[in-house]
């Protein structure tokens, strides 16, 4: 069996686990943001070899499907002003946010101020491993004001975010 059959086992596994407790434990509807970045917006025609072919609409449609106990909701700007004021708007009465804050991740100590303003615990995803590229990508002034990292597991990192919610 190769690995990235068992991490769908695995994957699956807690996915089905994750709604039971999320059922069990969590009597109300969870809210989860997901907050994307500069570019994302360009997903499945930018870069598909670092990026994959599929946008991130496609993507969040089969992740609602999905999950459907949780109202998950989607968000993305190019302007680094108007991501802090949705994290401002969601950061108290979201259960989670999950934030790819693109090329801002290595620039912004607006953003990192905005998710240490707020009560709502924020989850730092990349699609690509930002360690295995450019050096200037290693540089994130999210990771020490997240509740934690995900990265470069394609689209996937999101979902593995997500789970980590429920």
């Amino acid at each position: 069996m190769d690995c990235s059959s068992e991490l769908v086992k695995l994957l699956n596994e807690i996915e089905r686990l994750s709604e039971q407790v999320a059922f069990l434990y969590n009597q109300h509807i969870m809210k989860i943001a997901i907050i994307n970045g500069p570019n994302l917006n360009l997903l499945g025609k930018r870069e598909p070899e670092i990026y994959g072919s599929e946008t991130f609409e496609q993507f969040f449609e089969k992740l609602q499907k999905k999950y459907p106990s949780v109202q998950l909701t989607y968000y993305q700007s190019n302007i680094e002003g108007e991501l802090i004021d949705k994290i401002h708007e969601i950061g108290f009465e979201y259960d989670g946010i999950i934030l790819n804050a693109g090329a801002y991740t290595h620039t912004s100590i607006a953003i990192a101020d905005a998710i240490k303003a707020v009560t709502t615990p924020v989850l730092e995803v990349h699609i690509s491993n930002t360690y295995a590229r450019e050096t200037f990508r290693h540089k994130s002034y999210i990771s020490p004001v997240a509740k934690g990292l995900i990265l470069g597991l394609g689209l996937k990192s999101y979902e593995l975010a997500l789970i980590s919610f429920l």
